[in-house]
């Protein structure tokens, strides 16, 4: 499947087994997780799909805004390429990165905003809508809260069975999001 967004980022197809830690939590659920790592320049976006084995890698990649326009203008970039991305993959889930606190309020504010989209435009399209703060997803696949992009972008691949990790790391971000949420045993539907 080839998901065509605003800029796509680079895919890798599925490669060999995965982590057997995986395997008793997919038993029964199938469907299609979809992460996204919100920015507002650079948002990424990562699906795995779940079924009767283990979690498989769909697709991943960015929604890059204009870096010129201004921010309604981006906001409606990213409102496009994320309902094109929702449509294509139809998931039954959407994990976003839950807004932490930052030190900088505009730019916390900017977050605020793209987050906004995306939890309108996921809701919109029919999927159960759930929020992941990011150290509980890097905890859940790396075991450290604090563990560095590299080290998750690197945990991602070898979950998914992927010969190359993913790039941008917002992309890898987001599948790390959607992983984390499979992996601390969420159902697809139901409670949030």
């Amino acid at each position: 499947m080839g998901l065509r967004t605003p800029v796509p980022g680079p895919s890798a197809a599925p490669g060999r087994a995965l982590a057997p830690r995986l395997a008793a939590s997919t038993a029964v659920r199938t469907g299609f997780l979809l992460g996204v790592d919100p920015g507002s320049r650079v948002t990424g976006f990562g699906a795995v799909r779940l079924g009767a084995g283990l979690p498989r890698f769909v697709g991943a990649g960015v929604i890059r805004t204009s870096t010129r326009a201004d921010a309604a203008t981006r906001l409606g970039e990213l409102a496009d390429g994320i309902a094109r991305v929702l449509e294509e993959l139809r998931p039954e889930v959407v994990v976003v990165e839950r807004a932490f606190a930052a030190r900088n309020v505009a730019s916390a504010l900017r977050i605020g905003e793209v987050r906004g989209v995306i939890l309108a435009a996921a809701a919109r399209a029919g999927a159960q809508v759930f929020e992941l703060p990011p150290a509980v997803a890097k905890k859940a696949l790396v075991g450290n809260g604090q563990a560095h992009k590299t080290q998750v972008a690197a945990m991602v691949a070898r979950l998914l069975g992927l010969d190359t990790v993913p790039e941008p790391l917002d992309a890898t971000d987001a599948l790390a999001l959607a992983l984390a949420h499979h992996l601390r045993g969420r159902p697809l539907s139901g409670a949030r």
